[in-house]
């Protein structure tokens, strides 16, 4: 398997159908997700993905859904920074 560089994995927490697409902290403090999409064929998924992309100014391309396709908490696989990067981006992001 070739080595693709540092990568780090982002819990969120996912609100579909929602007015406005940001980033902010959930009340349990992860990191909270919000987009207009509906939960329907992947779409929201979709939309989560490029949400945190452009919330935290990465290309999209760095982004993959690890885990929780299905659910309103995924996991979310960063690659080309390591998780002080990643957590630095996610404050900034949150400013």
């Amino acid at each position: 398997m070739k080595d693709s560089g540092p990568s780090a994995v982002l819990e969120v927490m996912v609100k579909p159908r929602s007015s406005r697409e940001c980033l902010e902290r959930a009340p349990d403090g992860t990191l909270q997700v919000r987009v207009s999409a509906a939960p329907v064929d992947g779409c929201a998924n979709d939309a989560v993905l490029k949400t945190l992309a452009s919330g935290l100014k990465l290309r999209r391309a760095q982004l993959s859904l690890e885990r929780g396709h299905s659910s309103r908490r995924k996991h979310v696989r960063v690659t080309g920074i390591g998780p002080e990067e990643l957590e630095a981006l996610v404050a900034a992001a949150l400013k």
